[in-house]
């Protein structure tokens, strides 16, 4: 079997008429924040197929924010053997909303992932120009660091 992309229009058809189950692969709190309708949550971290619902003759369909994640889960799942079509919201959630399709929201304070890092490595970089500048100039190397890490995550996908 393989993996097959769809897009926001086709799940919310087939969800609509009942034709398909939907697993999130995002973190809870994520999933909190906001959310398909009749999306299940399983986190990437924690998706096997003994965690599925039961499919029956229905699609799998599996989605994330942006579609990577939701990706790498449907070829853990593909390796497991289920034996069925799996199906890869493209774009995820992000493409969902795009699309003129409804989420169930909650107001909160709650910031992605991808945010939290990125504010993250904004305040560690001022924090080392700021320290190289005003107390030693060897904690530049700092930023140096924290420069490397962001090439590496950008060629390889892999954000340690």
């Amino acid at each position: 079997m393989t993996i097959k992309n769809i897009d926001a229009k086709t799940l919310k058809n087939w969800l609509d008429n009942d034709q398909a189950i939907l697993i999130d692969v995002r973190q809870p709190a994520e999933h909190r924040s906001q959310k398909i309708n009749k999306s299940t949550l399983i986190p990437l971290d924690e998706i096997c197929k003994e965690k599925l619902p039961e499919i029956g003759n229905k699609k799998l369909v599996i989605h994330c924010q942006g579609g990577k994640r939701s990706l790498s889960a449907c070829q853990k799942l593909l390796n497991e053997n289920l034996g069925i079509e799996i199906y890869n919201l493209e774009g995820g959630i992000n493409s969902w909303c795009s699309s003129g399709c409804n989420l169930e929201a909650k107001s909160n304070n709650f910031l992605p992932l991808d945010r939290q890092v990125q504010l993250t490595i904004g305040i560690l970089t001022i924090f080392s120009v700021l320290l190289g500048f005003f107390v030693n100039i060897n904690f530049l190397i700092l930023t140096l660091i924290i420069g490397l890490g962001l090439v590496f995550a950008g060629l390889t996908g892999i954000c340690p």
